[in-house]
């Protein structure tokens, strides 16, 4: 689960870490009534999940209630786009936060090195809206440093790294109290990241998150039950919603460009079909994992989510019959697909696992084309998408 800005501070303050002072609003004149009750220079920060909102217009600045009610006005509502994000987010509420003069930004995150099997601080001095940029251009700049979870983090880790990352000096009391609150959040709520950037430090020599970044394992979210409420109100894309529509996972179904459909049992057999199209000169319409079984009901409704998609031109159904017979899986697909109510393109199947010979004779006495290996079953799709 993705978290907005607001969320991840709210997390941040949780765990100790200064953030400014603010106030979330979903109205213009939410955020009129609190810039009036509370003067000064305020940032009006769009709440969502792409990154690049600032360069996307996305963050403005107000002065006086009438200026932070125009606005407002024009930023709910309005779709924000980016490099990272090039169809657009629509913004549906607004951080206000107060001003901060600031001396110098930082970037520090931690998340998970899969290779190293263990978290990893990341830390440069410099933080702000292209330290993407900086990975390619300055990689000196990057300090890192792996944590042993056994042990766990210790505030030595943090110095080190302030000294190797050749953070100023104004940063280094407060930087082991910011990055022991980090991997705090990181381990209580079961992060995948969690980010600062930047992390500032300001004029009168405070230390700052300046905005939040927070990722969350939503298999980690019984730890932290006060958080299903953000979960319901977290944003899903249209892949995402229609996958959950007809009984999938939130991760289960993502549209591609090309014009070959793809359903298979189990993520990793999803994305071998997929290589195997690539490897036949075609190109995947979409990733769909139907997950164990494959009964019928889930079977029509995947294949009609997949050729709802116009581009489709052919389809691959990539079945591994382990804990489900073969022919029990074929008599499945069989059934899900003899309706009339379905758009119908060249299907291409391929079965193997337990039964497998008995579950290709029905598919081939339907009228569907059997095949025995995923490169055959790819190249057959190609060619059919061609044709």
């Amino acid at each position: 689960m993705k978290l907005m800005e607001y969320q991840g501070k709210e997390l941040f303050r949780r765990v100790g870490i200064p953030t400014p002072r603010g106030h979330f609003a979903k109205s213009a004149d939410d955020v009129a009534a609190f810039v009036a009750a509370n003067p000064g220079s305020w940032v009006l920060k769009s709440q969502v999940l792409m990154g690049g909102r600032g360069k996307a217009g996305g963050i403005k600045f107000a002065d006086d209630p009438n200026q932070a009610r125009a606005i407002a006005s024009e930023l709910l509502g309005k779709v924000l786009k980016s490099v990272q994000n090039p169809e657009g987010e629509r913004v549906g509420s607004l951080l206000v936060e107060e001003k901060v003069a600031i001396e110098s930004e930082a970037y520090v995150s931690i998340t998970i090195d899969r290779a190293a099997k263990k978290p990893v601080v990341i830390v440069t001095a410099q933080g702000g809206m292209d330290v993407e940029e900086v990975a390619a251009h300055d990689p000196d700049a990057i300090a890192k440093l792996w944590i042993d979870a056994a042990a766990g983090f210790w505030p030595f880790v943090a110095r080190r790294l302030a000294f190797a990352a050749k953070l100023p000096l104004g940063f280094h009391k407060t930087f082991p109290g910011v990055v022991g609150g980090l991997y705090s959040l990181f381990m209580d709520y079961g992060a995948n990241l969690v980010e600062i950037n930047p992390l500032v430090l300001s004029k009168d020599g405070a230390v700052i998150a300046s905005d939040a970044k927070v990722d969350l394992d939503d298999n980690a979210l019984y730890k932290h039950p006060e958080l299903k409420d953000w979960k319901a109100e977290a944003p899903v894309d249209e892949d995402q919603a229609a996958a959950v529509a007809i009984g999938l996972g939130l991760s289960n179904y993502a549209k591609l460009d090309g014009n070959i459909g793809v359903i298979a049992n189990g993520a990793g057999l999803g994305m071998g079909t997929m290589d195997a199209i690539r490897n036949a000169g075609g190109s995947a319409a979409n990733f769909l994992d139907i997950g164990g079984g494959a009964q019928a009901d889930l079977v029509k409704k995947s294949y009609n989510l997949v050729v709802s998609d116009p581009k489709v031109k052919s389809m691959f159904i990539n079945i591994f019959g382990g804990i489900t017979r073969g022919d029990q899986v074929a008599r499945g697909i069989v059934e899900a697909l003899a309706g009339g109510d379905i758009r119908k393109v060249p299907l291409v199947v391929r079965l193997t696992g337990t039964n497998e010979k008995e579950g290709r004779a029905i598919l081939a006495a339907a009228g569907m084309n059997p095949v025995e290996t995923m490169d055959e079953g790819a190249k057959t799709a190609v060619e059919l998408a061609r044709a």
